[in-house]
């Protein structure tokens, strides 16, 4: 069990999903660390067991499965309300990225899986928090989208089509929930995960020094910005996408 002194209860719960590891555990760990109690899901349940040790194992519970599986998304939600009464806080963080190349040679097989396990896995998660505890008690949601989802993203163009829908989403539930849901997203560029491994491995250097910030992101970087989204200091933010780029975006403007 995690060694590490952890704050009083804040009373605040949230879903974390993908949260065993990379962005989402990056995200769980910042919760945890103001105070939050966890539920965290996957699909590997050796590595979600290892994030609940890191996290605190009375502060943080997982139900291993697919993002895209209906059933989990209800058991989710229904394993969070019973172990911890309340779901305040929605991160839809899970996704996929199968595939590499031009869209014009893109198998329509792998971009519906994509879109199947990137968005409408978000919206199931939603719409079941919703349903079990922030339609009467309000709450907040956040959707990790990605900069490949605002601008043309070579070779990775399945996935950023997905992201668009992400941000899209956003707007929609936002637009439906409001008030007493806040729903925003965050979208990040290259974060050092293994997800993202392909983006930079054997080859960082070269990809940092196009961050005007001179760095890749990092987790707790999402974490933080996560963590800001569904904590009261954001209360007037909603539909809003935030993005965490490391100014990479600076690099668009003329000359």
């Amino acid at each position: 069990m995690t060694t590490r002194e952890l704050p009083e209860p804040s009373g605040r719960v949230a879903l974390v999903t993908g949260g065993s590891r990379g962005i989402g555990y990056g995200i769980a760990e910042a919760l945890v660390a103001r105070g939050d109690r966890v539920c965290i899901t996957g699909r590997g349940e050796d590595s979600l067991k290892e994030a609940v040790e890191r996290l605190g194992r009375d502060r943080a519970i997982y139900v291993a499965g697919k993002a895209a599986d209906e059933a989990h998304q209800v058991l989710a939600v229904e394993r969070t309300m019973e172990a911890f009464g309340r779901v305040d806080h929605l991160i839809n963080n899970a996704g996929t990225n199968p595939v590499f190349g031009p869209m014009a040679e893109l198998d329509l097989n792998v971009a519906r899986k994509v879109y199947e396990t990137n968005v409408i896995s978000a919206l199931g998660f939603a719409q079941q928090t919703w349903k079990a505890w922030q339609k009467d008690n309000g709450g907040s949601i956040v959707n990790i989208a990605s900069v490949a989802g605002v601008a043309a993203s070579p070779f990775v163009g399945a996935y950023g089509m997905s992201k668009a829908a992400m941000i899209n989403l956003t707007l929609q539930l936002a637009h439906e929930f409001a008030p007493i849901v806040r729903v925003n997203a965050i979208a990040p560029a290259v974060v050092k995960t293994k997800f993202a491994e392909a983006l930079y491995e054997g080859r960082e250097a070269e990809v940092t020094a196009s961050y005007p910030l001179g760095r890749l992101g990092t987790p707790s970087d999402i974490g933080g910005a996560a963590a800001f989204l569904t904590s009261d200091q954001s209360g007037w933010i909603t539909g809003q996408t935030l993005v965490v780029d490391g100014g990479i975006f600076l690099n668009a403007g003329v000359g």
